[in-house]
């Protein structure tokens, strides 16, 4: 499950909606997480409490049979994350399995980024392009003829991504789309 504060970007498989929307609208998660001694990994057995004591999101999960939870954070820009849940129909007895997952989830995080960021870029396809070849190296002008177009073309489409990104020179536009992974 894929969770943004207060909804829920992505979800498989799609008949634990309401248990996603349930967590995504608990206080259980996110910043107290942070403030926590695993601020990027946390793991929890969710069959462990007494049923009566349970949040709602708890209860449908245990419902839907899932016993443990893996939250992973990972990091973005301006103090913001990004966070993972992953459920498990076992329960685990100690850390490594949940480690394991952990670790599968982070190796794969640039190639999520990269959709998520595709998915959610404000920059249209030519700003991108002129970001890319800013990020090469390739002055304004170097851009336009690669493009086939002006070099204050390529300026306009800089200045687009600039405000887009809201930062307000070209070296802070190309940093800030790799770090949300957009070039």
């Amino acid at each position: 499950m894929l969770y943004c504060p207060c909804f829920v970007l992505s979800l498989h498989p799609p008949r634990l909606l309401d248990a996603a929307e349930a967590l995504a609208e608990s206080r259980d998660f996110g910043t107290p997480w942070r403030d926590s001694d695993a601020p990027l990994v946390a793991w929890q057995d969710i069959s462990k409490s007494a049923f009566e004591n349970l949040s709602r999101w708890r209860r449908l999960w245990l419902a839907h049979g899932y016993q443990s939870v893996v939250r992973i954070a990972f990091p973005l820009a301006v103090g913001r994350a990004f966070e993972c849940y992953l459920f498990s129909p076992r329960q685990w007895h100690d850390r490594s399995e949940a480690a394991l997952l952990a670790w599968s989830a982070l190796n794969i995080w640039p190639l999520l980024k990269r959709a998520l960021a595709d998915v959610r870029s404000p920059l249209s396809p030519r700003e991108l392009e002129c970001l890319s070849l800013a990020f090469q190296g390739s002055t304004a002008r170097e851009s336009g003829t690669l493009l086939l177009c002006s070099e204050r073309t390529v300026n306009f489409h800089l200045a687009n991504a600039m405000a887009k990104l809201k930062v307000d020179n070209k070296l802070a536009a190309v940093q800030r789309a790799c770090w949300f992974g957009l070039i």
